[in-house]
C-alpha cells in the first residue's frame, strides 16, 4: 500500500468526489498552480492545452510524453495540495504504453490522473478503450490513486447515440477501475441530469468549453467535480493579448488596473 503524504494526498481528492460537488481548476505552470493553491482550492489538475500553449505549440499530442511529464512534475513540485495529471490519451498505442505514462506521473507525485478515450483517429474502439484504462489502474500505485477516465463521445462524437455511449462506456470505465467519469462537450443541462443519473459514478463536466454553465448549477444536476480544461489558460492568454493591444495601439496601462502588486507576488512565490 501506498504510504506517507501522497497516500493521504490521493485520499483527499477521492474524498472530494463523495461530496456535494467541487471544482477542480487547471494549472499549466508551477506560478498558475501557486497561485490556484493561494486562492484556496484543496486541489489542483494540469491541464495539457495550457501546458502546450505556454510552449508555444497547440494542444493535442504536439508534446511528447517526457516534455508534458515534465511540466506536470514542476507543478506537483509547487504545491501542497493533491495534483492530478492530464495525460491526454496516455502517450502511446498500446495499454502497456499508458501503463508506463500512469506510473511515470505517479512517481513524479501526481495522485491522479485524466485519460482521454480518443486520439487523433477518433473514438478507441470500447474493448480498447477499457483495456488502456485497465491497463493504467494496474500501474498505478497502491492505495489510493483517482483515476479519471474522460470520453469524447460528445466531444469528439460518435456514430450512435450520444447519450446512450456515453452511458456504456462509462459503466465500462468503472467496471475497469476509474473512479470518476469525465465527459467533455455536453451542453444541455437536461442531457447533463441525466447523465448524472444514469452513470453509476462520479461525473466529471468540463465548464467552459463547450457550455458556460456555471459550477453551482451544475452541482444542482448532480455534477460531482467540475473542471475548466484549458479555460483559466486561455483566459490568462487573452488577458496578455490585450495588454499587448493596449500598449501597441495607446501605449497606456489600464490593463494594471486590479493587477496583483510586484511586491505581492514576491511575497507569495517567496513563501
Amino acid at each position: 500500500m501506498t504510504t506517507g503524504p501522497t497516500a493521504g494526498k490521493a485520499d483527499v481528492l477521492l474524498a472530494l468526489h463523495a461530496g456535494p460537488g467541487f471544482v477542480l481548476p487547471n494549472a499549466w505552470d508551477a506560478g498558475s498552480a501557486r497561485i490556484l493553491e493561494q486562492a484556496g482550492f484543496p486541489a489542483i489538475a494540469t491541464t495539457s492545452a495550457g501546458i502546450a500553449w505556454s510552449l508555444g505549440v497547440p494542444d493535442g499530442v504536439a508534446l511528447d510524453r517526457d516534455t508534458m511529464l515534465e511540466h506536470v512534475g514542476r507543478i506537483v513540485a509547487a504545491v501542497g495540495v493533491p495534483v492530478t495529471a492530464d495525460l491526454e490519451a496516455g502517450y502511446g498505442d498500446t495499454p502497456d504504453d499508458v501503463g508506463r505514462t500512469v506510473a511515470l506521473a505517479a512517481d513524479l507525485g501526481a495522485v491522479g490522473c485524466n485519460l482521454e478515450d480518443a486520439a487523433t483517429g477518433g473514438l478507441f474502439g470500447i474493448d480498447e478503450a477499457v483495456d488502456r484504462l485497465a491497463a493504467a489502474r494496474a500501474a498505478a500505485p497502491g492505495g489510493t490513486f483517482v483515476l479519471n477516465a474522460r470520453t469524447d463521445t460528445y466531444f469528439a462524437g460518435t456514430t450512435g447515440d450520444a447519450f446512450d455511449e456515453t452511458v456504456e462506456r462509462a459503466v465500462r470505465y468503472l467496471e475497469a477501475g476509474a473512479d470518476c467519469v469525465c465527459v467533455p462537450g455536453v451542453v444541455e443541462k437536461d442531457t447533463i441530469r441525466r447523465l448524472a443519473a444514469a452513470i453509476p459514478g462520479p461525473l466529471n463536466v468540463v465548464a467552459g468549453l463547450a457550455n458556460v454553465i456555471d459550477a453551482p448549477t451544475l452541482f444542482s444536476l448532480g455534477v460531482k467535480r467540475v473542471s475548466l480544461g484549458g479555460g483559466l489558460a486561455r483566459a490568462a492568454l487573452s488577458l496578455l493579448e490585450r495588454a499587448g493591444r493596449e500598449l501597441l495601439d495607446s501605449g497606456t496601462l489600464g490593463f494594471l488596473d486590479g493587477a496583483i502588486a510586484y511586491a505581492e507576488l514576491q511575497r507569495r512565490f517567496g513563501s
